[in-house]
Order: C-alpha cells, then sequence, then structure tokens
C-alpha cells in the first residue's frame, strides 16, 4: 500500500516525502469563494477525477504583501495571490501509526488582512516530526473580502450574502479535518486549533460560533483574545465600503464582477478616512447570526465548556507596531483608539499613565490591548475548564531595535521549530534558541496529545483564580506567580482573585 496516495471524500491525493514527513499541500476544502460565490457562505469542494498532486503552492488571498519581508525578512512577494484560496496543508509523521494520531490545526494571523496558511515560517514538519501527530494548516478569506459585513442585505435567503465569511471559512476547514484526517492517520476527537494574533482572535471567536461547536477540543491562543465589532460598526464600515466603489445597496450583484484589486484599493482608502486612531478595519462582527455575542460574553456564558485552553502574550508585543521614530498619536488620538480596541472609558485614563515615548506606547499596546484581553479570557474560561498561561520573554538579537524585544509574533518560529528558515534568511542561530525552540515545542504539542503542557523537563500548573501561574518564556524559562498583580488588578478590576 502507498503511505502517500490518500483516498479523501473528493478524491485520490498524491503525497511526498519532505523534510522527514509526509506532506500533501493545497488540498481544497471548499468551492472557490469567486464569481457568485463571492462574499457567499463556504460550500465543500466539489469531487475531482484522477489523483491530485500534493505538491502544490497554496496561493494567498489577495492582501497588501510587506516587501521588506517583515520582523524576520521573509518575503512573500513571489507567492501568488488569489480568491481561489481555500486550501489546507497536512504534514504527518514519515510512517503510519498504529493507532490514530492527535492533531493541531493551525490558523495564521495577520490582523485579518494578510497572511496565509503556505507561508513558509508556518511548514508543519518539524512539529509533526518530533511531536507524533498530525499537523494541518488552513488558509481563509481575509481583508473585505474575507469580513466585509454584508448579512444585512440578505433578509431570508438561504444562501445571500454573510458576514464572518473568514470564519465560515475556518470552520468548513475544521469540518474537512473532522470528516478526511484519519485518512492521513489522524484522530477527528483529538483536534487542537492553535493561531496567533488574528489566528487566536479567530479562535475566540470559534470558541463563541454554535457552527463551530464539537470541531475540535482544545485550543492554544497565542496573543490574541476576544475582538469583534458591533453590528452597528461593521454596517458603518461596509457601507463606507460600498460608497467609495460607487455601488448602491440595492445593486450588490455588481460585486460579483469587481475587480479584487478595486476592493482592496477600496479598503485602503476606507481605512485612510478613518484616521491614525483606527485599528483593524475588517475583523469579526456580532452579527447575531453567525456570531451571536462577542466572544468573550459567549465564552463567560459556558459556550466553550469542556475546552482546555492555553492563553499567552509576549513581552513587548507592541514593539512591531510601533517603530522607532514613529510619530506618536496625540493624547486624544491615543484616548479613543484604546477606548475602542478596550471596549471601556477607563482605558482613557489608562493611557496617560504610558509616557508619550516609543517604549511607553509599546508598553501601552502591549499591556492594554494583549494582555489585558487574554486575562479577561482566561478569567471567563476558568468556571468551564482547565486554563493554561504562558507570558513569552526571548529577545532574539539584544541591541536590535525590534529582533531585542520580544515583540508580537516572535514566538512562532520557536513554536513551529523552524529556526533553520531564520538562520537561511541571515539571523545567527544560536544553540540557546533551538533549546528554547526544542521546549516550547514540546510543550505545545504535549498539550494536544494530553490536554495539558507539562513535560518531564518543565512542570506548568494550570492558571487559577488564586496562584494565577504563569510560564515565561525565555533563555531560562520558569513558571511565575500572578506576574505584575497590580496592574493586573487595574485592568481587569481583580480583587483578591475575584472578579470584581
Amino acid at each position: 500500500m502507498d503511505d502517500l496516495l490518500i483516498r479523501t471524500h473528493n478524491g485520490q491525493i498524491q503525497g511526498y516525502i519532505q523534510n522527514g514527513v509526509r506532506t500533501w499541500k493545497a488540498i481544497p476544502y471548499a468551492e472557490p469563494p469567486v464569481s457568485e460565490r463571492r462574499f457567499r457562505k463556504p460550500l465543500p469542494a466539489r469531487p475531482w477525477a484522477g489523483v491530485r498532486p500534493g505538491d502544490m503552492t497554496v496561493p494567498l488571498a489577495p492582501q497588501r504583501v510587506n516587501p521588506t519581508g517583515g520582523a524576520f525578512g521573509l518575503k512573500r512577494d513571489q507567492i501568488p495571490q488569489s480568491e481561489d484560496c481555500l486550501y489546507v496543508n497536512v504534514w504527518a509523521p514519515d510512517a503510519p501509526a498504529l493507532q490514530p494520531l492527535p492533531v493541531m490545526v493551525w490558523i495564521h494571523g495577520g490582523a485579518f488582512v494578510t497572511g496565509g496558511g503556505g507561508l513558509p515560517v508556518y511548514d508543519g514538519s518539524v512539529l509533526a516530526r518530533r511531536g507524533g501527530l498530525i499537523v494541518v494548516s488552513l488558509s481563509y478569506r481575509l481583508g473585505p473580502l474575507g469580513f466585509a459585513h454584508l448579512s444585512p442585505y440578505s433578509g431570508e435567503s438561504e444562501d445571500g450574502y454573510v458576514s464572518n465569511l473568514g470564519l465560515l471559512d475556518q470552520i468548513e476547514a475544521l469540518r474537512w479535518v473532522k470528516h478526511n484526517i484519519a485518512a492521513f492517520g489522524g484522530d477527528p476527537q483529538q483536534v487542537t486549533v492553535f493561531g496567533e494574533s488574528a489566528g487566536s482572535m479567530s479562535i475566540a471567536a470559534l470558541l463563541a460560533m454554535p457552527a463551530a461547536q464539537g470541531l475540535f477540543c482544545r485550543a492554544i491562543m497565542q496573543s490574541g483574545a476576544s475582538q469583534a465589532i458591533s453590528d452597528r460598526q461593521g454596517r458603518l464600515l461596509t457601507k463606507g465600503l460600498l460608497d467609495i466603489l460607487g455601488i448602491p445597496e440595492d445593486q450588490l450583484e455588481r460585486l460579483h464582477e469587481v475587480p479584487a484589486e478595486d476592493i482592496l484599493r477600496a479598503a485602503d482608502q476606507l481605512k485612510q478616512a478613518a484616521g491614525a486612531g483606527a485599528v483593524m478595519l475588517f475583523q469579526p462582527v456580532v452579527d447575531g447570526k453567525s456570531l451571536p455575542v462577542t466572544p468573550l460574553e459567549a465564552v463567560g456564558a459556558g459556550s466553550a465548556a469542556g475546552i482546555e485552553i492555553m492563553i499567552g502574550t509576549n513581552r513587548e508585543e507592541g514593539a512591531l507596531f510601533i517603530p522607532e521614530g514613529m510619530p506618536m498619536l496625540t493624547k486624544e488620538q491615543n484616548a479613543r483608539a484604546y477606548t475602542v480596541v478596550t471596549g471601556t472609558k477607563e482605558a482613557a485614563g489608562w493611557i496617560e499613565s504610558y509616557p508619550a515615548t516609543v517604549a511607553g506606547q509599546r508598553q501601552a499596546m502591549t499591556e492594554l490591548f494583549f494582555w489585558r484581553s487574554a486575562l479577561q479570557f482566561a478569567e471567563a474560561q476558568l468556571p468551564y475548564a482547565a486554563v493554561w498561561m504562558y507570558r513569552y520573554d526571548y529577545a532574539m538579537l539584544p541591541g536590535d531595535p525590534l529582533l531585542g524585544t520580544a515583540f508580537h509574533s516572535a514566538e512562532i518560529p520557536f513554536v513551529f521549530n523552524n529556526l533553520d528558515l531564520l538562520a537561511g534568511a541571515g539571523m545567527a542561530v544560536n544553540e540557546e534558541m533551538r533549546t528554547l525552540a526544542e521546549r516550547m515545542q514540546e510543550a505545545w504539542t504535549t498539550f494536544a496529545k494530553c490536554g495539558q503542557p507539562s513535560t518531564p523537563s518543565q512542570s506548568w500548573p494550570a492558571y487559577d483564580a488564586a496562584e494565577r501561574w504563569t510560564m515565561v518564556f525565555g533563555a531560562d524559562s520558569t513558571v511565575v506567580r500572578d506576574p505584575e498583580a497590580e496592574k493586573r488588578r487595574m485592568l481587569t478590576g481583580g480583587t483578591n482573585g475575584k472578579q470584581s
């Protein structure tokens, strides 16, 4: 029997050996969302005849690409882009196991406007090989094509325009995993979703969405938690987008013919008009249908009961977004921005305690936007399942303005243990970094296999309202009790381990 030729529900796909694991790339999980399917819910992929090659490249969803390659210098401008982007990649150990293996499904970040599951930094080879499990990455619709709030225009239509398309794509991909992963040696009852930034925020939304229930049993949330805009905000933004495109609300069928580039250009104009304080115009929206309430409200009411969660942030998340020399927002702009992103008027006062410097504003973003939301989400889930908290503190290149910080996304090459990719891009990779990558990867895969991240070399107690144990990953990883407790109480209203 050919262990690389897999029969899925849609047809056969021929895999190959890469980096010591069996690999299948660019497997369609949904029909291409083009023409009349644009802005409509994903439909399962159609069957194909013959054997599909599993070595193709997954195109990026239409997006703006940073020509510098971003923080790690990993350029992606040579990767094709297409609205036909709904694919998964699968990695499995080189030899089939006697028992079904746990599955880890990666949901990429990128502020809901950039990224893709096929990027080299998300290659799951080492994770599958060292962890002894199945790894899946998925791509989904982004920006206005994935998060325009169009459901108000559909009336009672069963197949009309919908909102939260990017999230619905993720759910369709998870359904594909449930129905097909056994053919690759995976256990559909042991699926862990993990993601970073917008991928982690997506997981928060999935934990709140009725349609996602039963599709995974554990979640790892890296630098992102409850994030959604209101129905009213979504309507205003979508109306603004339509106005820029010159499309009346009663002629939405014209959206089928508009080039994707024109829609991206209109989104750029909308962001410019919104001003410097605007963040993530396109993101999950509380539409009352696919996402009935905010993820934090839903999880606080038990929507994710029984699902163990690992959640954490990086010590200097804001360093990625606020570079040296960047003009500072005015006091009023800052107050308005943080009031919006935190959902509390108290933020206007909190922001005043941070200096109007690059370092001060980096810290403000880290603590008010990322850390606060992670703490709130952990608190909300505690009554319903075990939670583990972490903080990533490691600086790869001390003295460098960015790489000398534990910036947003810095942990990703360590989780995937893809440090050789960084070395290939000219970064010095040392033994200390490799040791940290092995420890982090072991914790992530142990959690996926056992429902808790403690390993023989690294004890990691669960987070609770009394002790608040937090694993701090660094050159010498260690568990810390309730780090920065006073600031935590200020940001969350917690007093003596209770929410006030």
